[in-house]
């Protein structure tokens, strides 16, 4: 087997005395779609976020495209090619759409592909349409889709996706989905995604792992974890049954 472009080897992290994550061992292939799924503090966006070196992981290694970045800066990690779209969206609200965009490059320190802003927009027309209006003044999705399209900007390698679906409406959030399946279907773009809402993750993703308590206890492909009866009755049941009491 090719070696994996993200590999995470035994990694602990640490908030204070309190150990978050313990052990993690996890891969992401060129071109898969992986998801981690879990219960709320079960460890996933903490991560998520220890692979972009913040907190910085006690042991283990992190490894991307063979080379080590368990010790990088931030800031270095994002200039491999690996960018976040994080949890909660943090755009700039008094920027304007394609300000916010523009923000994207900056991050990642790359300079301006002139094709690349119609590219990433072409994807997202709603944002189009919005080129001018400040981030603040979007819907909820709407900031959802400038958030990743600000990430796609610097034309990463790799997509931390950091629970795309939270707050959103079912619709909305199936219309994000259907997005990032487009854009690794299209642009051949690996996605590590973090995310509550398992039954669509699941059914995203070419392969999964299942995080409790900082550690994963399951993996295996997407369409498998969905049938076990471990994961529909911890994850799957009551998420399907709330869907369908929104009307959504």
């Amino acid at each position: 087997m090719a070696e994996p472009l993200l590999a995470v080897r035994g990694v602990t992290t640490f908030y204070g005395s309190i150990m978050a994550l313990k052990g993690v061992d996890l891969d992401v292939a060129e071109g898969e779609i992986v998801t981690l799924i879990g219960a709320n503090g079960a460890g996933k966006s903490t991560l998520m976020m220890t692979i972009c070196g913040n907190p910085r992981a006690r042991e283990g290694r992190i490894v991307f495209d063979g080379r080590d970045i368990t010790q990088l800066p931030t800031h270095e990690i994002a200039r491999l090619r690996i960018a976040q779209s994080p949890e909660g969206r943090r755009i700039f609200g008094r920027m304007t759409v394609l300000e916010n965009l523009q923000m994207g490059l900056v991050a990642a320190g790359r300079d301006a592909d002139p094709g690349e802003l119609d590219r990433v927009l072409a994807f997202f027309p709603r944002l189009a349409e919005r080129i001018g209006q400040r981030g603040g003044t979007l819907s909820g999705g709407e900031q959802q889709m400038l958030a990743i399209a600000r990430a796609l900007m610097s034309k990463p390698r790799l997509l931390l996706l950091d629970e795309p679906s939270l707050g959103l409406a079912p619709l909305i959030a199936q219309a994000i989905f259907d997005i990032v399946k487009e854009l690794n279907r299209s642009r051949g773009l690996t996605v590590f995604l973090v995310e509550q809402n398992a039954f669509h993750a699941l059914k995203l993703a070419h392969r999964a792992y299942v995080m409790v308590n900082g550690t994963i206890t399951m993996t295996g492909s997407g369409r498998e974890l969905l049938e076990r009866p471990e994961v529909k009755a911890a994850y799957l049941e009551g998420g399907r049954r709330e869907a369908a009491t929104t009307g959504h």
